[in-house]
């Protein structure tokens, strides 16, 4: 079945940068379908909070960005590798959160699916 392995995040003083990766296995091999990976991105929930959308990309390379980090995260795919990478640069600490890898498939068949990574988290020093 389809997997999200994500990789990257740390802690990072305020104004620093980090960097996440995430990519997605299983899509040639499980249950006798292969799945096609439309949409790739990233959400984050902080404690007490609810889950975000932070950026999510099609696989033709159009991004959609929460407003609140427009123009300082960047979101990227590498559609061959089904890899979705998050480059974070001049982090404030209302950054810190649990960062969640996110997928969009359908199989063979048309059905689609959501796929979430194990999260990761982000912390960022005041």
């Amino acid at each position: 079945q389809v997997r999200l392995v994500q990789s990257g995040g740390g802690l990072v003083e305020a104004g620093g940068s980090l960097s996440l990766s995430c990519a997605a296995s299983g899509t040639e091999y499980y249950a006798g379908t292969g799945y096609t990976i439309h949409s790739m991105g990233w959400y984050r929930q902080a404690p007490g909070e609810q889950r975000e959308l932070v950026a999510v990309t099609t696989r033709f390379g159009v991004t959609n960005y929460a407003d609140s980090v427009k123009g300082r995260f960047t979101a990227s795919r590498d559609v061959v590798r089904n890899t979705v990478y998050l480059q974070m640069d001049s982090l404030k600490p209302e950054d810190t959160a649990h960062y969640y890898c996110y997928a969009e498939s359908t199989n063979d068949y048309g059905s689609r699916y959501n796929h979430w990574g194990q999260g990761t988290q982000v912390t960022v020093s005041s």
